[in-house]
């Protein structure tokens, strides 16, 4: 990891994947669904976790949004994308709330935690399309 991807990660406040990002941890995640299955198996998965608050669904945009509450607070967009069939993409932004403008890696580390919830309810595919 070199030196600007370290400050990036520690001395930020927010972290999201994409598909070339430089850790592999945080590149878009795929899954064998559609978009409506994989909305009716992450709604309940994440309305049901204590520490997360639903703020908004939208299936038209492809987003849920929800307050994390387990340690740190963040502000949570999920992204789910059907880019072919039985092929959908779900990418995560996390923004920490905090009094200062970095939280030393909390969001960075928050994302693939989140991950590994979602690969217990739908089938990963990978990282890449």
């Amino acid at each position: 990891m070199s030196f600007r991807n370290t400050l990036n990660k520690n001395f930020n406040n927010h972290s999201e994947t994409r598909d070339k990002h430089w850790d592999p941890a945080l590149q878009t995640h795929y899954f064998k669904t559609t978009r409506d299955k994989a909305f009716d198996k992450l709604e309940p998965l994440f309305s049901n976790m204590k520490e997360c608050e639903i703020i908004g669904i939208s299936k038209d945009h492809g987003e849920i949004s929800f307050n994390y509450k387990a340690g740190r607070k963040a502000f949570i967009i999920m992204t789910i994308i059907m880019v072919k069939p039985y092929r959908t993409a779900i990418d995560i932004s996390a923004t920490t709330e905090s009094a200062v403008p970095f939280d030393f890696g909390y969001s960075h580390k928050l994302i693939p935690k989140l991950y590994d919830k979602i690969k217990k309810e739908l089938d990963y595919v990978g990282t890449k399309e």
